[in-house]
């Protein structure tokens, strides 16, 4: 039987010395006896500042050995027990911190280890096995920290955490010049609604999340109430990109100005129209619509998409009626007269579509959301595990016309307000 040398009281000598034994039979467990010598080392050096070197009278001493003890301390995702000295202070029975111990306890390693894995999808039950080798000898006993319960209470703690400290982050500093807004469906009564910015340098972060019944204007209201709080400016002006739900067009204009610049999903919309013509129609309308995407001159584009209503009128006239539906915002980067390469970045919501894949693929081991603030916490977590592999808009070096755009459309409704005024008064 393998002596566990994790359990015996020994002098930090003794201890390299049987981690170099150990290294033949184990590199885990000469990793953990390597380990355990270097800390017992430091809290000697930490006990001898505080009492004086041992055997010895030392006046100048502020505290006193008080024997020993034995503490959990974080290793591969669950625990071992490290034995300690104890150090009262002259005069008290209060015990003094070993700065070395207190460092090594503060870093919530098993937090990470139970989030990190949850997240790339290893279930509670399997947690054990995967962060110790079934056949390994550094068992995962009881105590171990490495059951379902004892994983699943730590990433409720952290993710929850996480999701607080990034949902008060400040956005002041931020340059967006976009930002997408989509919904997430999670259950029959719950939906979710995110937010994704793009600043000037092409950048994308993930900027909030809230929950509610249904996508409506209130739930997107409070999404953008939260991002107003936390030092989003209205005054700037930005491009919104949304998937059409009417009650995103509703918050954004309420919130920002009835003349925001607001673009529709041309894939959501082409798909939308698609998919309930004849399949004998598809091939000529989907080509009819690249072309209206394509277009530079945003009124030809126009003529062309009232054209393709009104030939579809006696063939779906519920088509027709859906193609002239938000014609305005559908061509919005067109009226910009952004570069093409950008236009085709900006006129969809693949970024936060993207995004909510990689939320699907975390969150697919769910199989029952207890409440919202489960989802919440699964979302979030999910949002920041995507933005680890975010990159750079594509068209961002074009970005630049983007705002001069965004400007020119500014100081335009400017312009035309301080007409209308004299026009008025008369």
């Amino acid at each position: 039987m393998k002596r566990n040398t994790t359990h015996k009281a020994a002098t930090p000598h003794a201890i390299v010395e049987d981690a170099w034994e150990a290294v033949g039979a184990s590199f885990e467990r000469f990793c953990l006896s390597a380990g355990i010598a270097t800390l017992s080392a430091m809290m000697e050096q930490d006990a001898a500042t505080l009492c004086g070197p041992r055997h010895r009278r030392d006046t100048g001493a502020v505290g006193h050995r008080w024997g020993s003890t034995r503490g959990p301390i974080g290793f591969h995702g669950g625990k071992v027990m490290v034995e300690r000295p104890r150090v009262r202070a002259k005069g008290s029975k209060a015990e003094l911190p070993l700065p070395s111990w207190s460092a090594a306890i503060a870093e919530d390693w098993l937090g990470e280890w139970a989030l990190n894995l949850m997240l790339i999808n290893v279930s509670t039950r399997r947690f054990g096995r995967a962060v110790r080798l079934p056949e390994g000898d550094i068992p995962a006993g009881a105590g171990a920290g490495v059951s379902k319960s004892a994983v699943s209470r730590r990433f409720v703690a952290l993710s929850a955490e996480r999701m607080a400290d990034w949902m008060a982050t400040d956005l002041s500093a931020l340059d967006l010049l976009v930002i997408q807004i989509d919904g997430l469906h999670l259950a029959d009564d719950l939906t979710l609604v995110a937010a994704v910015g793009i600043d000037g340098e092409g950048t994308k972060h993930p900027l909030g999340v809230i929950e509610g019944a249904t996508e409506n204007a209130a739930v997107v209201q409070a999404l953008l109430d939260n991002l107003m709080g936390r030092g989003l400016d209205a005054g700037t002006p930005r491009l919104f990109i949304i998937d059409g739900a009417k009650a995103l067009t509703k918050a954004i204009r309420r919130t920002f100005g009835r003349d925001t610049p607001i673009q529709r999903c041309q894939v959501h919309k082409s798909r939308n129209i698609i998919d309930r013509l004849p399949k004998s129609l598809h091939a000529s309308v989907r080509k009819t619509l690249r072309q209206a995407w394509e277009l530079d001159d945003a009124e030809t584009a126009e003529k062309l998409l009232r054209n393709l209503a009104r030939r579809l009128e006696q063939i779906a006239p519920g088509v027709a009626g859906s193609i002239l539906e938000g014609i305005d915002e559908i061509l919005t980067v067109t009226r910009l007269r952004l570069p093409p390469e950008l236009r085709r970045s900006l006129a969809c919501t693949n970024i936060i579509e993207n995004m909510m894949g990689s939320i699907r693929r975390t969150c697919r081991n769910v199989k029952r959301w207890r409440n919202a603030a489960m989802a919440l916490r699964w979302t979030a977590a999910g949002m920041i595990e995507a933005a680890k592999g975010f990159r750079k808009l594509k068209a961002h070096r074009q970005l630049p016309a983007l705002r001069a755009a965004l400007a020119a459309h500014k100081l335009s409704l400017l312009s035309n307000a301080d007409l209308a005024q004299p026009a008025k008064v008369a």
